[in-house]
């Protein structure tokens, strides 16, 4: 026998191109083992042509031999040619039979025996061929979509194994939340009931929302009276309720009022067809605009804002939600015991909740109409009974100075800060990230690459809305440039994107900007409104704000409050 009847196994060589989990796979394959001599050519062979019987005589003599006219082939190319052709002509296992994932791969393990060159049954399986179909199951649920696709693309059967149901819907219900898949499940089961068409698989959820493109809104009619027409407000989902407070209106005044309105609880509840408004007890909190009111859970967080005397406030309000009866609530107001410290009054700062435990709120218009850049992290550990403010994220590099911008969580210590207008009333679209996790929190830039982004990015704004949406894309719509002229796009920021920024780069992928498609009926062209997203992150909430008049939109003239509730419904083929 030759020296190539009787050598060790080597293992495949893997590129830097090679997928993380093939390497994986590669790496679990039995080492140190020696592979069995090749078979000997048959005079039956199909792959020896006319002239096999000669051939196999002469291989046996060990003569290098070939037929006329016929090119050297390898002997490493001819146990390709025979795998190919028994791999075809052999079925692929079907799955579900006895053996778990060991009988899935069995094909797989086949088709290396014979590139091999050895017999299917001298080899031993690789260690992850003996893991039951649970325990695969588990493992996979570890892992990122995109390495789950590279175990998927290893061989056919991990194919199907990878595409199990159940594995991509554990994957929505880890990367967006319970609430998320719930109100994904209820859409695929009215989907079922309506028509009876048969839903679509979780894979292609996971993949609708990854390609998200387009929005559904309408404007919901309203039964009764409603809330003045305002701008600079907030606007909050609580408990199933949208809770309006505050803003300023026609003449510079400011509004002290409260409206709530019913709009359903559950997973995948849709808003009533019809809309009843509710004004709850006036003044308390104060009058004001420009404030900031976020959730901690089912609670109210309300901070700042400015009177239409221009006074910059700084209190701190709790907002308790209480049900009465059906189609009834109030909501019990109180100022929060924070201590000695607090951040200086100010208005049109932007805020957040980090974690239903923390408030950071930054920037903002100070005293004296300057602006402020400053970053204060209110802690609310102590089960909202009292609170304690500190300021944070003081060290370079710092956003500058700004107000009318946002600032939103997305998810664990981390959040998002956009666009705004800075100390020289310049109009910005810059985006920072921050991370509350370290002991001394600070700000990166995240910057664009502006010879490919363009046409990808938009435009710089003011008095924008952002409110983290399904799949944990940043939702942006609205706002104004410097020229005081109003936009009426949607924007996404692809977070998942985001957080793959390294921090070295000096550049920003123009891929993690998306404009969405807008079908049925668009807000108007405004900025400075309210908006608020249920929990299930597939609906957002727009109310009120600034919009184009009859006069020219740059004019002080042209400018009108709106007073309209519209709903915008991502758009998913379920």
């Amino acid at each position: 026998m030759t020296d190539d009847h009787h050598h060790k196994h080597k293992p495949a060589t893997l590129s830097p191109s090679t997928p993380p989990l093939v390497c994986l796979l590669a790496c679990w394959s039995p080492q140190g083992q020696q592979s069995p001599s090749p078979p000997l050519a048959k005079a039956s062979d199909p792959l020896l042509g006319s002239h096999r019987i000669q051939a196999v005589k002469h291989r046996r003599s060990r003569q290098p031999w070939r037929p006329r006219g016929v090119k050297p082939v390898s002997q490493e190319s001819w146990r390709r040619k025979r795998a190919r052709a028994k791999k075809w002509r052999e079925p692929w296992p079907a799955m579900g039979c006895g053996g778990g994932i060991e009988a899935a791969c069995g094909g797989a393990d086949r088709m290396e025996e014979e590139e091999a060159g050895a017999p299917s049954s001298s080899s031993l399986p690789p260690p992850i061929a003996q893991l039951g179909y649970d325990q695969l199951l588990s493992v996979l649920r570890l892992l990122p979509p995109e390495a789950v696709l590279s175990f998927a693309a290893t061989c056919r059967a991990f194919r199907a194994w990878a595409s199990s149901d159940a594995l991509w819907e554990a994957l929505c219900r880890r990367d967006w939340g319970a609430r998320t898949a719930a109100a994904l499940a209820e859409r695929r089961r009215e989907r079922e009931r309506g028509g009876g068409a048969v839903p679509a698989p979780w894979r292609r959820v996971y993949a609708e929302v990854a390609r998200l493109g387009a929005l559904s809104a309408r404007r919901v009619p309203v039964r009764g009276a409603s809330p003045r027409p305002r701008a600079s407000h907030s606007l909050n989902l609580v408990a199933g309720w949208l809770v309006l407070f505050g803003g300023g209106c026609e003449g510079g005044h400011h509004l002290d009022d409260t409206w709530v309105a019913y709009a359903g609880t559950g997973a995948g509840n849709r808003l009533p067809t019809v809309l009843s408004w509710q004004q709850l007890a006036s003044g308390i909190p104060s009058g004001r605009f420009s404030h900031s009111c976020t959730l901690v859970g089912d609670t109210l967080v309300l901070f700042g804002g400015i009177t239409d005397r221009g006074q910059r406030l700084n209190d701190t309000w709790i907002g308790q939600v209480i049900s009465e009866e059906p189609r009834r609530m109030r909501i019990s107001w109180r100022l929060l015991e924070v201590g000695p410290l607090a951040p200086p009054p100010r208005g049109a700062h932007a805020a957040c909740c980090v974690n239903d435990k923390f408030i950071v709120i930054h920037g903002g218009i100070g005293l004296y109409g300057s602006r402020l850049g400053d970053t204060w992290l209110l802690d609310l550990s102590n089960g909202l009974r009292s609170g304690s403010w500190h300021q944070i994220g003081y060290t370079w590099p710092l956003p500058p100075p700004r107000s009318g911008h946002s600032l939103t969580w997305i998810g664990g210590t981390r959040m998002v800060l956009f666009g705004g207008r800075g100390s020289e009333f310049e109009v910005l679209n810059d985006v920072w990230l921050f991370d509350i996790s370290d002991h001394s929190p600070k700000w990166k830039e995240l910057k664009y690459d502006l010879s490919s982004a363009l046409g990808e990015m938009p435009f710089p704004r003011v008095g924008h809305s952002a409110v983290l949406a399904l799949g944990g894309k940043v939702l942006v719509y609205g706002g104004e440039d410097s020229q005081r002229r109003r936009k009426d796009d949607f924007w996404i920021l692809d977070t998942p994107a985001l957080l793959q920024y390294e921090s070295g780069s000096k550049k920003m992928s123009k891929r993690m900007w998306k404009k969405l498609r807008i079908d049925g009926q668009c807000p108007n062209y405004r900025s400075f409104h309210g908006a608020c997203v249920d929990t299930s992150g597939c609906c957002v909430y727009i109310f009120g704000g600034m919009v184009d008049g009859l006069v020219h939109p740059a004019e002080a003239l042209g400018l009108r409050f709106d007073g309209q509730l519209y709903q915008v419904e991502l758009v998913l083929h379920l």
